[in-house]
C-alpha cells in the first residue's frame, strides 16, 4: 500500500536560526500578523522576532493575546486584527496554543463558516503564508496538519484537520526554549514523547513515521532529563528541539492514539495544559494497551538499548518500566494535585469517555478501544 508523507516546505533548525530565516520572513509577505501570548513578550521573545523584522524594514502587527487553551473566540479575534490592519501573513510565536490558533485564522481567513463547521472534515483552503516559531520542545504543531480549539458553546476540543494547515516554514531554534520553566520543559517534553511512541504503536503508522518517531524517542530519553535538571544546557535543548520535530512530523503522517483522544477532554473540561494532562494519563494509557502491540513496543525497547531479548513481552515491559522511571523524576502532578475536584472529574467521566471516541484518536490504538475501556481508565488515573 502506498503512502503519502507530508512535512513543511522548509525547515530551518539550530542555533542561530531564526537570524537565518530572516530572508524567507521577509520572503512571505508584507506586513504578518504576530500571534503570540502575554508570556512570549514578557520573556523578550517577541522583541528577538521583531528586531529581525525591523532590521528587513518589514511592517508587522503583534497579537499577544492567545491564552494556554485557545478558543473559537480568540480565534476570531485575531482574524479580526488580521482583517482591520491590512495584514498578508501569519507568524506564530510560542507554544503549541499560538501555532494552532494561527492555523485556525487561516481558516476563518477563506471562510465565513465557523470552526465547528471544519469538525470531521479535511480541510482544503487557500491561505496566506504561515511561518510557525516553536519556544518550546513539544507540542510538534510547527509540522503538522491539524489544530486543536477549544469550542466555547459545546466544551468541546475540535480537532481539525488539512494538509494545507502544515507550516510553510518551521523555524527551530533552541535559544526560545532555553526561556521555558522546569514544568513547561517537562509537559512539552512528555508530550513530544507521546506523539512518538503513539505514532509508533499506531495501526496506521507507515516506515517513514516509524523512522522520524524512533529517532524522536532516542534523543527524548537521552535529553530530556538532562533540560529539565540543566534549563541551560544548549545542547541537550537542540537536541529536544529537534525531537519535537521528528515526532510532529511522525504523527502527522500516522497519528496519536489514546493518550491524546483521552487528553483533549480533559483540558476542555478542566483546563489542564495539553502536555500536562497527556502527562498525566501516558502511564496507565500505555500499561493498558502495551499487550495489544508487545511487538512494536519490544522494537521501541531494544532501538533504545533497553532490553536484547527477544522475548516480545518481557522487552517491552522492560521498556514501560523505562518509561515510569522517566515520568516519575519529571514530577507530573497528579489530577488532585493539580486542582481537579473528584466529584466534578467522575461526573464528567461518560462524556470525556464519549468525546474521546469521537475524536476517533483512540480508534488508532491498535489495541480495540471502546468507550467502556475509557471509562474505566478515567476512572483508575485520578489519583
Amino acid at each position: 500500500m502506498a503512502n503519502t508523507f507530508l512535512t513543511p516546505k522548509t525547515i530551518i533548525s539550530g542555533s542561530g536560526a531564526l537570524k537565518d530565516a530572516a530572508i524567507h520572513i521577509r520572503n512571505a509577505g508584507r506586513k504578518p500578523l504576530i500571534i503570540t501570548d502575554a508570556t512570549m513578550v514578557k520573556l523578550n521573545n517577541t522583541a528577538l522576532l521583531e528586531k529581525i523584522l525591523k532590521e528587513n524594514d518589514t511592517d508587522y502587527v503583534l497579537f499577544p493575546q492567545v491564552n494556554s487553551e485557545p478558543d473559537d473566540i480568540i480565534v476570531k479575534k485575531a482574524t479580526e486584527v488580521y482583517k482591520n490592519e491590512n495584514c498578508d501573513f501569519l507568524i506564530a510565536l510560542g507554544g503549541g496554543s499560538p501555532i494552532d490558533t494561527a492555523k485556525a485564522v487561516s481558516i476563518l481567513l477563506s471562510s465565513d463558516e465557523p470552526l465547528s463547521s471544519y469538525m470531521g472534515k479535511q480541510i482544503d483552503i487557500s491561505r496566506p503564508n504561515l511561518i510557525a516559531i516553536p519556544t518550546t520542545a513539544g507540542t510538534g504543531s510547527e509540522a503538522t496538519r491539524f489544530t486543536i480549539i477549544n469550542d466555547t458553546k459545546t466544551k468541546v476540543k475540535m480537532l481539525l484537520s488539512g494538509a494545507c494547515l502544515i507550516p510553510d516554514l518551521a523555524i527551530i531554534d533552541p535559544l526560545f526554549t532555553i526561556s521555558a520553566p522546569k514544568s513547561v520543559t517537562s509537559h512539552t517534553g512528555i508530550d513530544a514523547l507521546c506523539h512518538a511512541l503513539e505514532s509508533y504503536t499506531s495501526r496506521k503508522s507507515q516506515p517513514l513515521s516509524d523512522t522520524f518517531a524512533l529517532s524522536a524517542l532516542k534523543r527524548i530519553f537521552r535529553n530530556l532529563e538532562l533540560c529539565y535538571n540543566d534549563g541551560s544546557n544548549e545542547e541537550a535543548r537542540i537536541q529536544m528541539s529537534l525531537a519535537a520535530i521528528e515526532a510532529g512530523i511522525s504523527f502527522n503522517n500516522s497519528s496519536v492514539t489514546i493518550v491524546h483522544g483521552m487528553s483533549r477532554p480533559l483540558g476542555a473540561l478542566f483546563h489542564v495544559p495539553h502536555g500536562l494532562s497527556n502527562a498525566m494519563l501516558l502511564k496507565d494509557c500505555m500499561e493498558y494497551v502495551v499487550d495489544g502491540a508487545y511487538d512494536r513496543f519490544a522494537t521501541v525497547s531494544r532501538e533504545l538499548g533497553f532490553s536484547d531479548t527477544q522475548d516480545d513481552k518481557k522487552a517491552a515491559m522492560i521498556f514501560l518500566e523505562k518509561l515510569n522511571e522517566l515520568l516519575d523524576h519529571l514530577n507530573v502532578p497528579t489530577m488532585s494535585e493539580f486542582g481537579i475536584k473528584k466529584e466534578e472529574y467522575f461526573n464528567n467521566i461518560e462524556k470525556m469517555a464519549n468525546d474521546a471516541y469521537a475524536s476517533g484518536s483512540p480508534s488508532n490504538t491498535i489495541k480495540r478501544i471502546d468507550v467502556d475501556d475509557m471509562v474505566k481508565l478515567y476512572q483508575k488515573i485520578y489519583r
